[in-house]
């Protein structure tokens, strides 16, 4: 007992020697920490959360929950996240939907991405794959585009939720691919797959992650994926620019934030963690399986890359005229 006092002794005065923030008595969270994630179970962004959650469950020794908190294609989540006290125990898997695409197709947004919270990590870039239901006759992008083209507005595209990522690859396509198509918004990409392999529904450009699983099954099929790139974990289906559509990029991510006031100490820790955690070849090897890539890095990878996707598709939405009702 008294040796262990006096390394501890020891050990707290040569933190105080070194000027080391005392991260663990003051500021670290010691109840659990919520990973919030803007959608119901059985999307990518659930899955990947979990991923990195079940780890860091094990490696702070503290449990790491996932919370949904599903609602208008993940802005719900963001405006509750960007409202919690900005001490660690809260945390966003942010997600192009609430940190690229509605700053510009809501007006009425309550946060600014900039402003109401601090980047941590990318966790991943992942592209959409364009698929389709089984019983679908249009099997390659050309022979969908003459579908559009024959029936206007009638060939109907799954999405997450209007000005879900899902939603803006379609308005993407539909401006490159100069046609009109049905866009059908559901509440997450759990009852988009749902109706997509029952038929109900024709096509989506679903998330990889969300999709890959059905794909694999042959529950629905892969048409074309939307990275210049193929992914690692789909080497055997085109990508869209090689089925004519030059340049379109069209990607879903995924990264973790913290509210705005976060300490940099308790952010600079998660990232250095997280870095560790998508290392673990088990969790490369799952996120291959999702074609998440790129993840990963600094802070300041993370607070750059939301800013080009930002102006991105505030071009896309411009030009394609999107709206959303709110």
């Amino acid at each position: 007992m008294m040796q262990r006092r006096s390394l501890i002794q020891a050990a707290g005065a040569a933190a105080a020697t070194l000027g080391v923030p005392r991260l663990f008595a003051q500021e670290w969270p010691s109840g659990p920490v919520r990973i919030v994630v803007g959608f119901p179970p059985g999307g990518g962004t659930d899955a990947l959360a979990r991923v990195v959650a079940q780890k860091l469950t094990v490696m702070w020794n503290q449990q790491v929950i996932v919370e949904n908190k599903a609602g208008v294609a993940g802005v719900l989540a963001a405006e509750y996240v960007s409202q919690q006290p900005s001490d660690g125990s809260t945390l966003l898997m942010a997600h192009i939907n609430s940190h690229a695409l509605a700053p510009s197709l809501q007006p009425k947004l309550r946060y600014s991405v900039e402003r109401d919270f601090v980047p941590i990590v990318l966790v991943g870039v992942t592209p959409n794959l364009l698929i389709a239901s089984p019983a679908q006759k249009a099997l390659t992008v050309n022979d969908i585009v003459a579908a559009c083209k024959a029936s206007p507005g009638t060939v109907s595209f799954g999405s997450a939720g209007a000005g879900s990522a899902q939603h803006l690859a379609l308005e993407m396509f539909k401006l490159q691919a100069r046609v009109d198509a049905l866009h059908v918004p559901y509440k997450g990409s759990g009852p988009l797959l749902a109706d997509l392999m029952g038929g109900q529904i024709q096509y989506s450009f679903e998330t990889m992650t969300a999709a890959t699983p059905h794909v694999k099954s042959g529950r629905v099929l892969a048409v074309a994926q939307t990275r210049t790139k193929r992914a690692k974990g789909h080497p055997g289906v085109p990508t869209m620019q090689e089925q004519g559509f030059a340049g379109f990029e069209a990607t879903t991510w995924y990264g973790l934030a913290g509210p705005g006031k976060l300490p940099p100490a308790i952010a600079e820790k998660v990232n250095r963690d997280v870095n560790a955690v998508l290392a673990m070849p088990d969790v490369q090897e799952r996120l291959d399986t999702y074609g998440a890539e790129d993840g990963g890095g600094s802070q300041d990878k993370f607070k750059q890359f939301i800013s080009t996707e930002i102006a991105k598709w505030a071009k896309v939405v411009k030009d394609g005229k999107v709206h959303v009702d709110t």
